[in-house]
């Protein structure tokens, strides 16, 4: 039964009237774990819509270039949007309940907010509202404010991005400290890795653009290091 086909399901146990949240009573254990990876995404992203009050059509396109939605699905996709706009939970409230489904050391989570963070970005504004959104969404999420800069960063160009935030490592650690912090990272976005905590094949694509950021820091800082121990 293809992903499409379980959101469906899912969604037609419920009544109109229930909340969004009713949902993710009903999928807290695979393979349901990756439908309420895609429903979060779905919701989260109507929820963001209101941050800087319009979806564009960039960000719509980006949503599909890591989620497919099959012609067919889209009534699914839909009602998942409208139920999300419609919740009467705030998003903060909503963010901490799926926070705790999946559980604050859960990488699904980092997983998250890389997708909505390249919806926001989409359409080359990343937009103050946009930002606080995110950053509240994170911390009900429980991720630190180091995690939550270090996702930031791989995604907002507004600022130089800070290689050391990148990869969530301080500039007086040693290379080969920085190193065994860059290979598990790498380590978390395999797509085995990613498949095993619930995430979609299509949101797996994120992982790719995750690590030229991830691997380019890395580069980054092990030429410094190295030109720093040839003039000491």
């Amino acid at each position: 039964m293809s992903i499409w086909s379980r959101i469906s399901d899912v969604i037609a146990s419920i009544s109109i009237g229930e909340s969004l949240t009713a949902l993710f009573e009903l999928l807290r254990t695979p393979p349901e774990r990756s439908v309420a990876f895609t429903i979060a995404v779905i919701a989260l992203s109507a929820k963001m819509a209101k941050a800087d009050g319009m979806v564009t059509r960039d960000e719509v396109h980006a949503f599909r270039e890591v989620f497919h939605i099959p012609a067919e699905a889209m009534p699914q996709a839909a009602r998942v949007f409208n139920l999300a706009r419609q919740d009467v939970a705030g998003f903060d409230a909503y963010a901490k309940k799926i926070g705790r489904m999946f559980g604050h050391d859960s990488p699904v989570l980092v997983d998250l907010m890389d997708g909505l963070f390249h919806i926001a970005q989409a359409d080359g504004v990343y937009h103050p509202r946009e930002d606080a959104f995110l950053h509240e969404v994170a911390r009900q999420f429980g991720l630190s404010e180091r995690a939550f800069l270090a996702i930031r960063a791989r995604y907002v160009n507004d600022i130089e991005s800070d290689p050391y935030l990148v990869l969530g490592v301080d500039e007086g650690q040693s290379l080969s400290d920085i190193r065994t912090a860059w290979k598990e990272l790498v380590r978390q976005n395999h797509p085995d890795q990613m498949f095993a905590r619930g995430v979609p094949e299509e949101a797996i694509k994120l992982a790719e653009k995750r690590l030229v950021k991830i691997n380019g820091a890395y580069e980054i800082i092990r030429e410094q290091k190295s030109m720093t121990s040839e003039l000491t």
